[in-house]
C-alpha cells in the first residue's frame, strides 16, 4: 500500500506526475510488467511511438533555433565589417582596416586583395611596397584560374574550399599554416580587369563547399563598390 501522506499528495496533484516523464515512463513500465509477457499493450505501444517522435520534433526545434542564432551572429559580424571598412578616407586606411579591424571582426588569419595587370614589373610601384604582402598584382588571367583551381571553366563568383596547392602562390610562405579559404571574384568597373578578395583561416572547418555564401556576396559587392572609388 502507497503511504497515506503520499497517496494524499498524488490525489491533490496529480498533474505532477503527468508532468514528470521519468515517473510517467516508470508507471507505464510497470504496467506493462503487471499485464504479463502475453499481453499486447498497444496504447503503451502508442505511447512510446509518441514519445519518440516528440524527441526527434525537439532535437530538430534545438537545431533550427541554434542555426538562427548563428546565422544572426554571421550577419551581425559583417555589417560591422563593412561599416568599418566605409570609415577610412584614403586607399592605405582602407587597407590597413581590411587586414586589421575587419579580419578580426570576420575572424580570418590572412586577408589577401589580388589585382590583375597588364604590366610588365607592377612591383616597382611604391604605393604597392607600402601595403606590403596583403595587395598582391598579377598577371591577367590569374584569378579565373586561382578560383577554378587551374581547370578551365567560368568559375563561381564565391568559393569556399580547402586549400589547393595553388597556395604558395597566394600565400607564399603562410601557405603551409592556411587550411581553408574564401575566394570572391570583383568586378572593378567596365575596362578593368577583375580582381579578388580572399580570406584564409588556419581552421579546416572555417570555410567548406556545403556553407551558404549570402553574407560574402554582399560583403564583396561593398567591397568591389568601395574598390571602384578607389581605383576613380
Amino acid at each position: 500500500m502507497i503511504e497515506p501522506d503520499l497517496r494524499d499528495r498524488i490525489l491533490a496533484e496529480p498533474e505532477r506526475l503527468l508532468e514528470d516523464r521519468d515517473v510517467m515512463n516508470a508507471l507505464v513500465c510497470a504496467n506493462d510488467r503487471s499485464l504479463g509477457a502475453n499481453i499486447v499493450d498497444l496504447r503503451g505501444i502508442a505511447m512510446q511511438r509518441l514519445e519518440s517522435r516528440l524527441d526527434r520534433l525537439e532535437d530538430t526545434h534545438r537545431s533550427v533555433i541554434a542555426a538562427a542564432y548563428e546565422n544572426l551572429a554571421g550577419t551581425n559580424q559583417v555589417h560591422r565589417a563593412v561599416l568599418t571598412l566605409l570609415e577610412p578616407t584614403n586607399f592605405e586606411s582602407f587597407i590597413k582596416a581590411l587586414t586589421g579591424e575587419v579580419a578580426q571582426t570576420l575572424r580570418v588569419d590572412t586577408v589577401r586583395l589580388v589585382l590583375e595587370t597588364l604590366q610588365d614589373d607592377p612591383d616597382t610601384d611604391p604605393t604597392l611596397r607600402r601595403l606590403g604582402e596583403v595587395l598582391q598584382v598579377a598577371p591577367a588571367g590569374f584569378v579565373g584560374h586561382y578560383l577554378t583551381n587551374g581547370r578551365n571553366g567560368p568559375g563561381r563568383q564565391i568559393v569556399l574550399r580547402s586549400i589547393t596547392s595553388l597556395a604558395p602562390t597566394l600565400y607564399g610562405e603562410r601557405a603551409e599554416d592556411i587550411q581553408s579559404e574564401a575566394l570572391m571574384k570583383l568586378d572593378l568597373g567596365p575596362n578593368r580587369l577583375p580582381g579578388m578578395l580572399v580570406f584564409a583561416s588556419e581552421d579546416p572547418t572555417q570555410f567548406k563547399s556545403t556553407h551558404g555564401t549570402d553574407l560574402l556576396s554582399f560583403f564583396a559587392g561593398v567591397f568591389e563598390r568601395s574598390m571602384r572609388r578607389w581605383l576613380g
